[in-house]
């Protein structure tokens, strides 16, 4: 039986420790301002990026990875001894990343076992399923069955978010030209949900912290859930939002981290993610 790794993207908005503690490697995508790029993790940390973002009059752009930036992470772990490589990716309802995945995988045929997998999810949620992948990979689970459990995660993973300011939607040239209707707009606090891997509209509160009670609502209509995740983009009350969820699952138990640029750029500053998998 092989060794088992894991590769992902950084729209995982896993902590760098958090990656190198479960021995996952972390492709970055690219951020550019105007003409200035950036490698996400390495050269823009979240709170540069927000920063950076609410100083600029026009929306940074993301840009997939290389399939030659996918290929070096295969073969680095090829040389670290993995005889399977999982690359689980972002949704491909909402980026090319995985295709760009998939493409240093069938390079790479005749010399490693490369499984590109579609997570149907983002932030937190793509996190968790990369992280349960990780932890069966070094229980010596086998090829198969790892990636049996990673697609049978993704299903059962639900991702739900509130945008905090449409500013961003604005600035993409998204609201439209009735100033009437941009200025009731921007006073609603838009519900996501993006369980199915593309972006739907859950619903609308007046207030940020009605839409944060729907999100704790929201967790509460499932009876059986684990891999409870919350990512932010630098809210300053995500600790009052953990107080709503530990209502229905202990705070002890809740895995928090930032949004990073990659989902930063369309959520927009204080957006705030939740996650979990719903037990069968």
């Amino acid at each position: 039986m092989g060794t088992v790794r894991i590769v992902t993207d950084s729209s995982c908005d896993l902590s760098i420790t958090e990656a190198d503690q479960a021995g996952i490697i972390v492709v970055p995508l690219t951020i550019r301002f105007g003409d200035e790029e950036f490698v996400d993790r390495a050269e823009l940390d979240p709170t540069t990026f927000y920063a950076k973002m609410a100083a600029s009059d026009t929306l940074p752009e993301t840009a997939a990875p290389s399939p030659g930036a996918f290929e070096e992470a295969f073969r680095a772990m090829a040389a670290d001894g993995a005889t399977s490589v999982l690359c689980i990716n972002l949704s491909l309802g909402l980026s090319a990343t995985g295709q760009s995945a998939q493409a240093a995988a069938d390079a790479m045929a005749d010399e490693l076992d490369v499984r590109v997998i579609d997570s149907h999810s983002i932030t937190c949620g793509l996190g968790s399923i990369v992280l349960r992948g990780a932890d069966a990979a070094a229980s010596g689970m086998a090829a198969d069955d790892v990636e049996a459990l990673v697609r049978d995660l993704g299903d059962r993973t639900h991702v739900f978010g509130v945008l905090d300011t449409l500013e961003n939607l604005k600035k993409g040239g998204r609201v439209g030209g009735a100033k009437a209707l941009v200025g009731s707009m921007l006073s609603i606090k838009p519900l996501l949900d993006l369980s199915s891997g593309v972006v739907e509209e859950a619903g609308r509160q007046r207030t940020r912290k009605r839409a944060l009670q729907w999100l704790a609502d929201k967790l509460g209509e499932y009876e059986n859930v684990e891999n409870v995740a919350v990512a932010h983009g630098d809210a300053p009350d995500h600790e009052a939002f953990l107080e709503m969820l530990s209502a229905t699952v202990p705070r002890d138990q809740i895995r928090v981290g930032k949004i990073g640029p990659v989902i930063g750029t369309h959520g927009g500053p204080r957006v705030m993610g939740m996650s979990f998998t719903v037990i069968d």
